[in-house]
């Protein structure tokens, strides 16, 4: 697979990690700022007039994708490699022409080969070791194990204390005793109930029937709760998803250093979910040929944009590993082999379909909160409440989940059949992705 495939200015644009950057960016995609620019292989650099009296040095590799610029800015990727993509995508028409690198991008491309031999060369090595104490930590998981237990046991007694109140009188409170809570859960270090409880603290600010809202969350903290106390029960795939819920990690250097699926990736979408404390980035990525998905999350602190970066609607050779849970999504990717651009519309499936799936999937996960999917010919059209995608040939049809772009969906439709990609949720669907009129490559949505 190549590596040098051109993108197109949409697939620029999705990288930006906020509407600021995408217009910085945009700015900058003249030749006017730029000097030094070219392109050899999977680099692309170029340097940028800046305010002061020396220009920036922005280099691009673009099979990562991997950013480096000698700009202040922490946005990751900054205004001015947007700039330079913008230009690159232009083609060979544009203002960046294929030219011998000069040493300061050798010497960083360089540092990336000996990155990439190195990280590669770890997870082996790590397992090869093996644990420097195995005893010592076994001990550490026990007692880890035990809090965790003493955690949810707690969280059932206030579960209970909840519903023998009523539900109804739930928000006379307000947030603070679901904040009480969710500390005595970080406490316990189970993260995974912490930010539960915190959520279903937000429950009743939502409005309209949120007590309905609030006893089935509560029903799914009860079963999260009872499933790690009964864990050794469970199924292993199932605890191992219990485990995972409840805010057990797994180290990504020891799963690489296990088994590894390869694959060619389409990548569906990339967006990114912001609280006061952590960014979050969720890119999906779709192997057709084995009809599989992965999702991969990168996480940035606070103000910060995750560093992990790929763009939209290119297709990347590369091994991924999955979590261990009854059911494999989230994945962390692994050695890429090349990209290339994407040459077909995936296939797509019915509505119908496409919930079956989802009520599949949540009898093996019932926490489930994003399933993917791939909708074929469906119209988005206006509800009396909310917008719908509805079956072009079939009676079915899907809400489409609050705050979805729905207007950006129903202009690239234009009254007529489009493949969609999204999220399958409690909600409804969340449009990420469509293709029109059947274009290869797909069109972002999320914001």
């Amino acid at each position: 697979m190549e590596t040098e495939a051109r993108w197109t200015a949409d697939q620029v644009l999705a990288l930006a990690p906020d509407a600021a950057s995408r217009k910085a960016g945009a700015r900058l995609a003249t030749p006017s700022p730029w000097s030094g620019t070219g392109v050899a292989g999977a680099a692309v650099w170029g340097l940028c007039k800046g305010s002061g009296g020396t220009p920036y040095q922005t280099v691009v590799d673009v099979s990562g994708p991997a950013f480096r610029c000698s700009c202040p800015s922490r946005k990751f990727p900054c205004k001015h490699a947007l700039g330079l993509l913008l230009l690159w995508a232009e083609g060979d028409a544009g203002p960046i022409a294929p030219s011998g690198a000069p040493e300061w991008v050798e010497q960083w491309t360089a540092a990336r080969r000996k990155k990439a031999e190195s990280q590669a060369a770890g997870p082996a090595a790590e397992k090869a070791a093996g644990p420097a104490d195995p005893e010592a930590a076994k001990r550490r998981a026990d007692r880890r194990a035990i809090r965790v237990e003493g955690g949810a046991a707690e969280l059932e007694q206030r579960l209970t204390d909840l519903l023998r109140g009523g539900l109804a009188g739930a928000d006379r409170d307000g947030y603070k005793q679901w904040d009480e809570v969710a500390a005595r859960m970080v406490d316990a270090q189970a993260p995974g109930l912490a930010a539960r409880v915190r959520d279903l603290g937000t429950v009743p600010a939502g409005g309209g029937d949120w007590p309905s809202r609030m006893l089935e969350e509560t029903a799914l903290l009860h079963l999260l709760a009872r499933g790690y106390l009964g864990r050794e029960r469970l199924p292993v795939p199932l605890a191992e998803t219990v485990r995972t819920r409840v805010g057990f990690t797994v180290d990504s250097a020891e799963l690489l250093a296990g088994p590894t699926v390869r694959g060619h990736w389409l990548v569906l979408a990339q967006y990114d979910t912001a609280d006061d404390r952590l960014t979050t980035r969720r890119i999906w990525l779709y192997d057709e040929a084995a009809g599989r998905f992965a999702l991969l999350l990168s996480f940035g602190a606070a103000g910060r944009a995750p560093e992990l970066v790929l763009p939209v609607g290119v297709v990347i050779d590369a091994e991924v590993a999955y979590y261990p849970s009854a059911l494999p999504l989230r994945a962390v990717l692994g050695t890429q082999h090349g990209t290339a651009p994407a040459e077909a519309v995936p296939r797509g499936v019915a509505v119908a379909a496409a919930l079956d799936s989802y009520g599949v999937a949540l009898a093996d996960d019932p926490w489930l909160d994003a399933w993917p999917v791939v909708l074929a010919d469906v119209v988005p059209i206006p509800g009396d409440v909310r917008w719908q995608v509805a079956d072009a040939t079939r009676e079915e049809a899907i809400p489409v989940a609050g705050g979805a772009p729905q207007w950006r969906l129903a202009a690239l439709s234009g009254g007529h059949p489009v493949t969609a990609f999204g999220e399958l949720g409690p909600t409804g669907f969340r449009p990420l992705a469509a293709w029109p009129a059947s274009t290869p490559t797909p069109v972002p949505l999320a914001p």
